[in-house]
């Protein structure tokens, strides 16, 4: 019987009515951690958690309770207690024998914890599915509203040049005062700015096909700051130490939405900082071209290092947990790397984007990722 008992996949315990425990096949002994020799002649509540023990999980063991005949029976949830102290959910099903040394019950143990993970996995899954279903919503919403918005941007830009092109031609009123040109031409200058970060959204969403070309790094980080910053809170400083003329073969738009990225995540990690401050500093090392992406925050822990590249894995409140992924593959696909070093202890995180210095062959003409 033990030989039989000992083969099956699943815990097989018996106790006698005074919870002591009689038989304990091996599955238990990989459930809960200990030999059987260490738990025959104990009582039960040595696999059962401290806090269950005036709970109803115990008197299924034990007849000097209440109830023992109503609950002995199958398909009940409770906890059991590891070695190590750790506390896991099984699926308990109870039997009642009588034989000559008096009643036996005799349980099947079952491991719930890859069930729970498995539910909790689905339950994300179908979360983020969600979640992804409104970010494509969102995404041509976007593209639809910066086409729209362009429109009368650009109407508004010609209307103020009409009035000022009008009061310098016509014959009684004169040439505006020098006061009314210049708020003139700072009018302007905000709708050109306003038409130029939605010509960039429109880019950084629209559906294309990669394509790579020389650009120069400094313009595309400005540009992908300048998106970041917008709708943000003000008073955040960002310094940018970013060496003139380095120009990178890269997908423009790819690149700027892992500066995109970066930057957010850096914002996010200083948002409760009194001085919050993001740093971001380009250059050559390594025959690689480096931009890094610093923050004076509080560093990340070292629980989450394993899953910071991982999809679906994200210490943010929201978020899918993509951005990181992302952003490493577009790295990786370009030919370079995104390497992390988590700071803490007082020290913020730095996130550093490698890319490989242009072979004298890369032009400007566009070319197919």
């Amino acid at each position: 019987m033990s030989s039989v008992l000992d083969t099956a996949a699943e815990g097989i315990i018996i106790v006698d009515e005074r919870a002591r425990v009689l038989m304990f096949n091996k599955a238990c002994e990989w459930l809960f951690g200990y030999t059987a020799a260490e738990v025959l002649g104990t009582n039960v509540r040595t696999i059962l958690p401290p806090e269950n023990a005036d709970r109803q999980d115990c008197t299924i063991w034990d007849s000097s309770r209440a109830g023992v005949r109503e609950i002995a029976g199958a398909g009940q949830e409770v906890n059991g207690r590891h070695r190590n102290g750790s506390v896991f959910p099984i699926e308990l099903s109870v039997g009642e024998a009588m034989t000559p040394d008096g009643r036996q019950f005799i349980g099947i143990l079952r491991d719930l914890r890859s069930r729970r993970e498995a539910e909790q996995r689905l339950n994300q899954l179908q979360a983020d599915l969600l979640r992804m279903a409104r970010v494509s919503a969102m995404d041509q919403m976007g593209a639809a509203l910066a086409h729209e918005l362009n429109q009368p941007l650009t109407a508004v830009m010609l209307y103020l040049q009409a009035i000022d092109r009008a009061s310098t031609q016509h014959p009684h009123g004169g040439a505006l005062p020098p006061p009314v040109v210049e708020i003139l031409e700072k009018a302007v200058h905000e709708a050109e700015r306003a038409g130029n970060i939605i010509q960039s959204m429109r880019r950084f969403v629209e559906k294309r096909d990669p394509v790579r070309h020389l650009v120069d790094l400094t313009s595309l980080i400005d540009d992908a700051v300048e998106l970041t910053l917008l709708g943000n809170r003000p008073g955040t400083k960002i310094t940018r130490e970013l060496t003139p003329n380095l120009p990178v073969f890269v997908d423009p738009v790819q690149i700027q939405q892992v500066v995109v990225n970066l930057v957010r995540n850096a914002l996010d990690a200083v948002k409760e900082h009194k001085t919050p401050d993001v740093r971001i500093c380009t250059g050559k090392a390594d025959d690689a071209i480096i931009l890094k992406v610093e923050d004076n925050g509080s560093g990340i822990p070292m629980t989450a290092l394993p899953y910071l590249f991982k999809a679906f894995s994200t210490s943010k409140g929201s978020g899918l947990g993509l951005g990181l992924v992302i952003s490493r593959t577009i790295a990786q696909n370009h030919g370079g790397d995104l390497t992390v070093e988590p700071g803490g202890n007082g020290k913020g995180a730095s996130f550093t984007l490698h890319l490989p210095v242009p072979s004298p062959i890369s032009s400007p003409i566009l070319m197919a990722g």
